[in-house]
This record gives structure tokens, sequence and C-alpha cells, in this order.
């Protein structure tokens, strides 16, 4: 017996085509949905963990500038600290100054020259005084620049002649100087002694190696 479908079969076919397009549209845009939730989310978590770094690093940050402003203010009390120990070193280095530079004067000073008058402002010295003659003068100043060892850098700030009465028929010219020396402390004077002892002793070490 043959059997003949009268139904309209290809609308059905196109109907179920179309149920088929419909749900698998959906489920793409289920799955869709799905990734684009999962991706946002991640990006959430991400964007999460780089707050809390940021938020980590700015306190770290403000911490370390707390660290550096008493790094900075230990620093200026250490430095303070030092400017006041090199003062109080200083005042006793030179509480013996004045003797040693009146014993320079009388060693350094040359016949024939007399010093009238002296002035200390600081390590700076000036020496008023009379000599026979320029001569005289430039041989202070050669004796006071290489024999001196407190006084040193001696410059000659004005020289003039005049005449001086030896009696009352005797006149003498004479040079009426003026001189600033420098005055050196004793740790001044004893650095180049430490310095020249340093290369003699690898010297010698050398030669014995």
């Amino acid at each position: 017996m043959i059997l003949i479908n009268l139904l309209p079969h290809r609308e059905a076919a196109r109907k179920r085509r179309r149920e088929t397009f419909y749900a698998t549209l959906g489920a793409s845009a289920v799955i869709g949905g799905a990734i684009a939730g999962a991706v946002f989310l991640w990006y959430q978590a991400q964007i999460s963990s780089q707050q809390a770094r940021t938020t980590l690093l700015k306190s770290e940050i403000v911490r370390l500038d707390g660290q550096i402003k008493d790094i900075a203010n230990l620093q200026t009390e250490i430095a303070a600290l030092r400017a006041r120990q090199q003062a109080v070193e200083d005042l006793q280095a030179d509480r013996n100054l004045p003797v040693h530079m009146l014993n320079e004067l009388v060693r350094q000073l040359p016949d024939g020259v007399y010093i009238t008058s002296m002035k200390q402002v600081g390590q700076s010295l000036t020496i008023l005084g009379v000599a026979q003659s320029n001569e005289r003068v430039s041989e202070l100043l050669r004796n006071l620049a290489n024999a001196s060892e407190w006084l040193a850098r001696p410059e000659l700030i004005e020289i003039t002649a005049s005449t001086i009465a030896l009696s009352a028929k005797e006149q003498r010219r004479v040079s009426n100087f003026n001189i600033r020396v420098s005055l050196l402390r004793s740790s001044e004077v004893n650095q180049p002694a430490s310095a020249a002892v340093g290369p003699s002793a690898a010297a010698s070490a050398a030669k014995k190696s």
C-alpha cells in the first residue's frame, strides 16, 4: 500500500530550521554573555588587585618620606655636633697659638727690624713696624714665607719712607711697613708632617719588599 503525505512538509522543515537557528542563536547569546561576564569579572579582579597594590605603594611612599625626613634631621644634627666638636678642638688647639706666634716673630725677625704694634683678627695678624731699609723688610717677608712654621702667606700692605731722630744732630732714614700674615692652627701645622711621613714609610716598605 502506498502512503501519501498530504501535509505541507516544506513549511514544517522551514519551521524546524527556524527553531534550530533560534535555539542556536539563544545558546550563542547565553555563551557569549557568560564569556563576557567572566572577562568582566576577571578585569574587575585585576583592577581591584592593582588598586590594592597602588594603595600599598602610596602608604609605603608616605612611610619612606617620613623616614627620609628623619634621616635629614639626623644628618643636620650630626653636622651641627661635628661643627661644635671642631670648634671645641680649634679652641683647645689655639690656646698656645699666641705663644707660638711670639716665638716665631722673635725667630724670624731680622736685625734692624722693629715691631711697633700687632693686631690679630681671627687667623690674620697685622704687623706694623720700622726697618732700617727696604731690604730688611724683604728679608722679613722671605723668613715668614719660607722659614716659619706657624706663620704663612705674608703680604706687604704698605711701606713708606720716613726719618727718625737719633740725636739732636743725627737723623736716619727708615722704612715703615705694614704686613699681614696668616696664623696656622696646630692641625694645619701637623698635617704636612703626617703627609710627609706617609710617603717615606711607603718608600721604606717598598725597599724592604
